[in-house]
């Protein structure tokens, strides 16, 4: 039976204990700003006018992918990639974002949720240059909401457990893109995404 309702939802999942409920806050507490310093890797989730959704991979070192400008403010920088852009063109169209801060071997995740602009430069531009590079762009984030979200997932995921790592369980991504792309040079592929040559252009 699909759930249509609130109330159906609630008969199976029940209500969140009200400490769930507080830990909510609207803007950033110090414990916060630790995290984010300490974080190297973010998920951006974006929507379009429409609702269609796009979450993208952030990631640099720790201390350079979420700038703290205030206890209500913070920015992610913006390197050289594919050039899709998708999430900053949904955000053109939708200024409400979703961010998940990840500290590796850490189950706990830090959640942000807020209204975003995209800007060109800024006076902490600076601050998030990396080997010599400053970033493209900015994407910076008024906080709404903000608040740690619990290890189950991670738990039950074993994502932090070496020994559970399977990483040749598909072929290399240079297979799957001759997969889907079988007019493509395997061969080319496999030296186009090989770590070595992906490394040169990431700043």
């Amino acid at each position: 039976m699909q759930i249509t309702t609130e109330q159906q939802l609630r008969e199976i999942v029940g209500h969140p204990h009200q400490k769930v409920i507080d830990k909510v806050r609207p803007a950033l507490h110090r414990v916060h700003v630790e995290w984010l310093a300490a974080c190297p890797m973010v998920f951006l989730a974006t929507s379009d006018a429409s609702g269609r959704m796009d979450v993208s991979p952030k990631g640099d070192p720790a201390g350079k992918i979420v700038h703290v400008l205030d206890e209500h403010r913070v920015a992610l920088p913006e390197r050289p990639g594919n050039r899709r852009v998708d999430g900053y063109l949904n955000v053109l169209q939708n200024p409400h974002v979703g961010l998940v801060a990840l500290i590796p071997g850490r189950g706990d995740t830090l959640r942000i949720n807020g209204t975003a602009r995209i800007v060109d430069d800024g006076d902490y531009f600076d601050a998030l240059t990396v080997k010599g590079v400053r970033p493209l762009l900015a994407l910076e984030v008024d906080v709404e909401e903000v608040f740690f979200h619990c290890a189950k997932a991670f738990l039950r995921s074993d994502l932090w457990r070496p020994e559970t790592w399977e990483p040749d369980a598909v072929p290399s991504t240079a297979k799957l893109t001759k997969a889907l792309m079988p007019e493509l040079d395997e061969a080319e592929l496999e030296k186009a995404y090989a770590e070595p040559e992906f490394r040169k252009w990431l700043y």
